[in-house]
Formats: C-alpha cells, structure tokens, sequence
C-alpha cells in the first residue's frame, strides 16, 4: 500500500474532528506560558541566575550601583572578581563608599560538600546591600564563584548597570560539572577554546575534558615525536595542532577562571594516527616505550591537571597488561588516571571512570563521571534537552565520593564545514548549560532510562523545565548573544497526536504533548522511554496544533522529521521528501515542501561535510500565518528509514522570526481545536 494511500485509509479511521477543546485548565496553562514567555525582561534579576541558587532571599528594594569606585577587600586576589569590576567601569579605591569584602571561612551553613581530588569546596555566601558587598567563601574557589553569580546579576542594563540586593547562599551538589571536545576528530581553534571557557564559567562549569588524539589527528604537539603532528599524518583538518605552549596558556586561562582543564591521550583505540606517524601500533615494546615519553610531555605541559585520561575504550588490549602499565606510568609520574568504562580489557584500576553508554556502570571506590546519555552528536536540539535537565546524575540526587558527577560529550565524527556548525548542529552550549545546571542544583525526578526526553504539560517537571529554559534564554541573549544556538523556546508548543495501525484500525486515544521537538520513539528506544515504545513499524502517528496569529505575518519555521546524528554516514532524504519515511507536513492545508537538498538521496561519508540535512545547516523556513488560527498537521510513519542506522521517529516544528533566532511569543498553540484532514 502507498504512503498516500496509507494517509487516506489512516485520516478515515481517525475521525479527529470530534476533539474539542474540554480542558480550559489545558488552555490557561497555555495562555500563562505565552505570557511568560512573551515578558522575559531585559535587565538581569536574582531569578535570572544560572544554575538555580540554593538558596535566595531578596533584601530590600534598594541597588548596589556599579560604575563608581569601590574599596575592595580581597585576601584571594580573585581575578575574575578584577575582571568584573573592570567590565563595569569599577575603580578600585581604598576610599570609596562602597565596599566588596572577602571573608575566607571554614563553613559556610547550609552547605554540604566532599572529597574529589583537584575540585576544592565551592560554597559561597553572597550579601548585596546598597553599598556593601560581602562574600564568605572556604576556597579561593568559592570566591570566584560568587564572581560569577555577580557577573549574572548585572547583565542586560544598558547603562548603569547595577545589583538586586539579596543574600544567597550556593553550592553545587555534585562537584564535576564539565563538556569535552573531540578536538581529535574535529579541530576548534585555540581562540574559541578559550573563548568557551570564559562564557561557560559564568555557568559554574568547571571541567574541560581535551580529547586531543583520534584516528582522523594527532593534536597535541610532541617534542620527540614531530611526525605525530606532521600533514601527512592527518587526514581532516591538516596540519593543525596545539602547541605545548599553547596547551599551558589554555589551562592557566582555565585555572583563572576556576576551570580545570583534562587533558586525554586515548590509548590503544583510536590511535589510526599514531600509527601513521609512527609506523607500528601502540601495543608494541615500540609504542608503549613511546606512550611513556609522550605521557612525560603531557605532564610536563599540564601541570595543574590533577588527572591524565588515558582512554582505553573500543579496542581490543593485545599486548599484556597495556592499561595497567600504562596507569601505573601515569601515577609514576604524580598525576592520576581515568578511562572510559566499559573497555574491551575490563580494566577498571584506575583513579577515576568515566561511564559511557548502556553497558558503563559505577565503579565502586573511585570517583565516577557520569557520561553514558550526554552524547550530544546523537542528540536533536528540543527534546534532548529536556532529557539531560530532567534527568538526574547516574540515579544519584547528590553528588559522593563514588559519583563525581557529568561531562557533556560533543563527539563530531562528521565532518562540518566550521567551528560554528559544530557548536551549533550539537547544540553546545544549551546541552553543556543544561547539564551542568542539573549537576549543580542537583535533584533531578530520575534517571533519563526512566524520565526520557518527553516534556510533561503541566506539573513539577514542566514548570522547573520552564524556568530552565526562561533563564538560559535570557542569557542567550545577553552574555551568549554571539554564539552559534539554536535553542528557543519551547515550553510554549502544544500538540495533539493519535497513533493509528494500518490493519487493526485506531488503536490509541489522543494524547497532548509539549515541546518544539518530540521523539514519538527514541533513538535508543529501549533505554530512553519516549512516547510511542510499544508501537510496531507500520504504525502512523498524527501530530497536529492549531496556531493563533494576532495579525498577518510572515514568520520563521525551524522544521525537521529526522535529525542526522553527527557520527553517522546516513543517506540523505530524497528530492521532494522531508525524511526517507514518507512524512508530510500540511500547513494550512496545503502540503509544506521540504528544503532542497544538497545530497539528495546521498550517503554522505563522514570526511564529506553535511549540508542542510539538519535544520541547523540551512536558514530558517519562511511560512505565512494568517490573523486568526492556522494549522498544522503531520502524518509520521513508523518504518525503517532505508539508508538510515539510528531511526528517529520524531518532529521538531516552532515558529521563530524569520531569522529562525527567537521563537515567536505574540501567537498560541492549541491542539484542542477541531482539525481538518485534507487527503
């Protein structure tokens, strides 16, 4: 049976013109997210501070202005503190009226941490009066990260630029907060490395995880070795590496700015260049004895780095003992070691894990970093996000010894075409954010292989996932303005959607759900719950909304039925077809053409750059809204996309200004009202 035939058989059973809108608590909550979303302020506030502080109380109406001289008291010399003073046009005079204060403590109440090699305690307490600022800190660290939440509070003012007067009390509850880059792989200048450190400090990230070797390059320089980052033994992004120089300048910058900088060397897997360069594979006398002089080189260049990942995940261990030699090595040299777990040699010896995938499990008696769903080159914009912030750390509401706490993961195995589409196409800096802001405020209902990725309506998950997105974007706006993201908001959309079997007739009621992008299955369906687990191939999802426009309007469409992971070489979708399942989108019932291709039909290899086969690789869709309400209607089939490894049974629509920047808060979504089928 034809998709189209299959369409008019499906519309026939559904008979969804019966729905009314029932529910006007459904539609209050509708209107009330609008109107939140439509009146996020301009100037920073305490309830705009992000991760959510522990605890807030406001102090008064009165501000503490910026922009005049100010005594500083600050035994800790902290720079980030200098650095926001200067921003604001802060001079430091011993005689001013306005105080800032230091006070090094040996607690801070209401606060809890614990033992993590290299992360010291970050609590903090913050008191803003009209003319006195006091922080009370245990480290240096804390200090600087009470910097942060005041570099927070004074965004936005476009002159005299000021703080709330408030006391907050913060600490995180787990101590690892960090994002990786596969730099191996995909090349990121050493600016916009930099760069990245400073903008995610402001959101308490503490943790860069350097991937700098991979089978595509080697990019960490090697002074007895110079072949390893020699042109020849490249194969993507040619003759580009970091200098030992340029290694010690990154992670002084990050030291400055309380960032902690782990450097990995991944040993035996992924080693294709190593063995270019080298001419033998790192399981030899030859490679090991040449691991421990660049494992010297690597201390030598990191020496604030309390760890050294040495990898060790998808290969094979030949040679005998090769990950316990090779740890060994590193705590010969003072530092300690962390691999990935699982590894093919069972290997889990060492001072630190990293979980990756289904199979990563917690390793007791050592710190674990929970990254086994943060890989973000998987992960669409919308609804995986709502995934990571809802879920918790590894089952765990509070950071331990056992559980240190997340790295966000950008595995670019696909080749794009600049640093940006990488940032952009992962969804950088809204997944690290998101991530980072579980890990701090802790919590978290439970674990995403519970959760899922699905946006609740209306509840507790809702309304804290709202809040998320309401501050993240108020920074996007600000102090992010400049970055590549994709994200908008979302928690405004609103969907109806039935499931109906081609054989057995309707076999669902329908169902309402939230959110710009929803997985109707996953793409680890069997670990990630979304909302149609049970359905077989050959079923057809509905999805449909109606849209109100208080005037006629061209707008912007970020529009998407199959998000192309950033590690696979799939086939792209077909001249005139908007995924390789046979989708259709009607827009005010006329069909809605999908882009033109740029590899229709295409499998596109992992060293060919993407196109536009995400809608973060193409310009937002221009679509016409009348006053009144519009329509929109999907028919999804459940089938195996040919050409396609990881399947999404997914849609990601919401209307944007024509640049596709923001999403459009003058208009509502209401899946409640009658729709019309058009065959």
């Amino acid at each position: 049976m034809s998709i189209t035939k299959q369409a008019m058989k499906c519309i026939e059973l559904l008979n969804v013109n019966n729905f009314q809108s029932k529910n006007s608590m459904f539609r209050i909550l509708m209107l009330l997210a609008i109107f939140l979303s439509a009146t996020l302020h301009t100037v920073a506030k305490v309830s705009d501070i992000l991760p959510r502080p522990k605890q807030i109380e406001k102090a008064g109406t009165k501000l503490f202005m910026l922009h005049r001289d100010i005594n500083l008291q600050d035994p800790t010399d902290c720079l980030p503190l200098k650095d926001f003073l200067r921003q604001y046009h802060c001079n430091i005079a011993e005689n001013a009226k306005a105080t800032i204060q230091i006070i090094l403590t040996t607690e801070i109440p209401g606060t809890s941490d614990y033992k993590l090699t290299g992360y010291d305690n970050e609590a903090y307490e913050l008191s803003v009066s009209s003319d006195r600022i006091i922080i009370r800190a245990v480290t240096p660290i804390g200090v600087m990260r009470a910097a942060e939440t005041l570099q927070q509070m004074a965004e936005g003012y476009a002159s005299k630029p000021k703080l709330e007067a408030a006391r907050i009390i913060d600490y995180p509850s787990f101590k690892l907060r960090g994002y990786m880059h596969d730099t191996g792989r995909s090349y990121i200048s050493f600016d916009e490395l930099k760069k990245e450190i400073r903008l995610l400090a402001h959101f308490k990230v503490n943790t860069f995880h350097w991937h700098l070797t991979e089978n595509q390059a080697w990019r960490f320089e090697v002074k007895a070795y110079p072949q390893l980052t020699a042109d020849t033994s490249m194969v993507r992004d040619r003759g580009r590496y970091y200098t030992q120089a340029q290694c010690r300048e990154l992670e002084t910058y990050g030291k400055r700015y309380g960032v902690t900088v782990i450097p990995e060397i991944d040993m035996p897997g992924h080693s294709a260049a190593f063995e270019r360069a080298m001419g033998h594979s790192m399981q030899t006398d030859e490679g090991v004895a040449e691991l421990k002089t660049i494992l010297r080189e690597a201390v030598a260049t990191f020496p604030f780095a309390p760890y050294i990942h040495i990898g060790g995940d998808e290969k094979q261990i030949t040679y005998p003992q090769f990950l316990q030699i090779m740890t060994q090595e590193v705590r010969r040299l003072g530092k300690k070691a962390i691999v990935w777990v699982p590894n093919q040699a069972h290997f889990a010896d060492a001072d630190m894990a990293q979980l990756w995938s289904t199979a990563g499990k917690l390793i007791p008696g050592i710190p674990n970093i929970d990254c086994r769903y943060n890989y973000t080159n998987h992960f669409d914009v919308f609804a995986d996000v709502v995934g990571i912030y809802k879920s918790n750390i590894y089952y765990q509401q509070q950071g331990s010894p056992d559980v240190a706490g997340e790295i966000c993961a950008v595995w670019n195995d696909h080749k794009l075409a600049t640093e940006a589409d990488i940032l952009r196409q992962n969804n950088f800096y809204a997944n690290v954010i998101a991530s980072a802001s579980r890990a701090w405020q802790g919590g978290g209902k439970q674990y995403i292989e519970k959760g899922g990725v699905l946006l609740p309506t209306s509840g507790d998950e809702f309304d804290d996932f709202r809040d998320w997105e309401r501050r993240f974007l108020f920074h996007k706006a600000h102090c992010l303005r400049h970055e590549p993201i994709a994200f908008v908001a979302q928690t405004h959309v609103f969907w109806g959607m039935k499931s109906v079997g081609l054989q057995q007739g309707p076999h669902s009621n329908v169902q309402y759900v939230a959110g710009a992008g929803v997985y109707l299955q996953h793409t680890w369906k069997k670990t990630v719950p979304a909302i149609f687990d049970d359905r077989a191939e050959g079923d057809t999802a509905y999805v449909w909304t109606s849209v109100y426009s208080p005037k006629n309007q061209i707008a912007g469409a970020l529009v998407e039925l199959q998000n192309y992971s950033r590690s696979e070489q799939d086939k792209a979708p077909e001249t005139g077809q908007w995924d390789r399942r046979g989708s259709k989108i009607w827009w005010n019932g006329k069909l809605l053409e999908p882009p033109t291709w740029v590899h229709p039909g295409q499998v596109i290899n992992n060293e060919t750059d993407m196109g536009n086969e995400n809608f973060t690789g193409r310009p937002a869709m221009k679509i016409f809204l009348h006053k009144g309400w519009n329509q929109v209607l999907m028919m999804l089939p459940n089938k195996k996309a040919e050409g396609i490894r990881l399947n999404k049974w997914m849609f990601t629509f919401v209307i944007t200004d024509i640049q596709g920047k923001n999403a459009l808060t003058d208009i509502e979504y209401d899946p409640h009202r009658p729709v019309t089928f058009h065959r």
